[in-house]
């Protein structure tokens, strides 16, 4: 997780949706999706508890089909992500609220699934690190935060930036997104509005329709639901693109505590078909290295030998042990 810097003096120029924005400082949102009173929950103070639970299962499954219908920007974004990763750029996330708290978990569970480097994948939170367990809703009106944010962290052109916003018009994540256009990085908006209610500058749109709240307004819920869904999405794809997965095996993962060391095991009895107490001694000489243990063992080569053939294949398993066969 990364905090925001203090606040510069950079100028905002927010996104302005729809609506009397000149007569009410306020900005009325109510013609937005993720604001509107949603008529299956109408009596929702008057239902039963088992109809509460009902009702909210019914609705989630909308999350779902939201992400289906946000398929082929999903994997646009993957596909970028991907690439620009590889050219040695890194993968923000940025939001306020439950969108920032969605992002800075995401970056968190990379560096233990996939044995990534802190900076690869990181979550910029409007408020830091505190807002993670408190409400700051207020920081979430700077665009000049957001703007901040980017040139705290030096985006630059190989970069690609995530703004994450559930109602779409929060302007530390436009002002995020402007900024490291600017600097050449690759942006990416996932918003549960439709673009009509809520436009943005950006090279991959991702629009996630989940309709009206059980609680109006309460982006939480569903809109939630489905941005924690599309960003398992985005950085499992991406980090399959990356070769960290072998089939469906976690075979980067950091062997950092005992139910990850069990995990690395029972990867190498499985693939390998070598014992417990085998496979232990075969991890332990590629100190640790899952992917490498498994190079070693099927290519029979050292630690030192599997070390280089990754290497010259971009840590691809699949690739360095179909070379050795060659």
């Amino acid at each position: 997780m990364t905090d925001s810097p203090p606040p510069q003096s950079i100028p905002s120029g927010d996104c302005i949706p729809s609506g009397d924005s000149q007569s009410d400082p306020y900005g009325n949102r109510g013609h937005l999706l993720t604001e509107q009173a949603n008529p299956a929950s109408h009596s929702l103070d008057q239902l039963s508890t088992g109809e509460i639970v009902d009702l909210f299962n019914q609705e989630d499954a909308r999350a779902i089909a939201a992400v289906a219908g946000a398929r082929e920007a999903l994997a646009a974004a993957i596909d970028c992500a991907a690439a620009r990763l590889r050219q040695g750029g890194r993968l923000f996330y940025v939001g306020a609220g439950t969108s920032g708290r969605l992002g800075v978990l995401d970056a968190a569970e990379c560096p233990p699934t996939f044995c990534t480097p802190p900076e690869l994948v990181q979550g910029i939170i409007a408020g830091g690190a505190g807002a993670l367990v408190r409400s700051s809703e207020d920081l979430e009106d700077r665009a000049e935060d957001g703007a901040a944010a980017i040139a705290h962290y030096q985006i630059h052109a190989q970069d690609v930036v995530v703004g994450i916003t559930a109602g779409g018009t929060t302007p530390y994540v436009h002002g995020a997104l402007r900024a490291a256009r600017q600097r050449g990085a690759a942006t990416v908006f996932l918003a549960c509005v439709p673009a009509e209610q809520v436009s943005a500058e950006v090279d991959i749109d991702i629009r996630l329709i989940t309709g009206p709240e059980i609680l109006a307004g309460s982006t939480r819920l569903k809109a939630g639901t489905a941005t924690k869904l599309a960003l398992n999405i985005l950085s499992t794809g991406v980090m399959v693109k990356l070769g960290k997965v072998y089939g469906n095996r976690m075979v980067d993962v950091a062997v950092t505590n005992k139910k990850l060391h069990d995990r690395a095991l029972r990867i190498l009895t499985d693939l390998t078909g070598l014992s417990r107490p085998d496979a232990a001694l075969l991890l332990e000489n590629s100190g640790r290295r899952v992917k490498l243990a498994l190079l070693m063992h099927w290519a029979g080569v050292d630690a030192e030998t599997g070390d280089r053939l990754l290497m010259e294949h971009g840590g691809n398993l699949r690739m360095a042990v179909a070379s050795v066969a060659e």
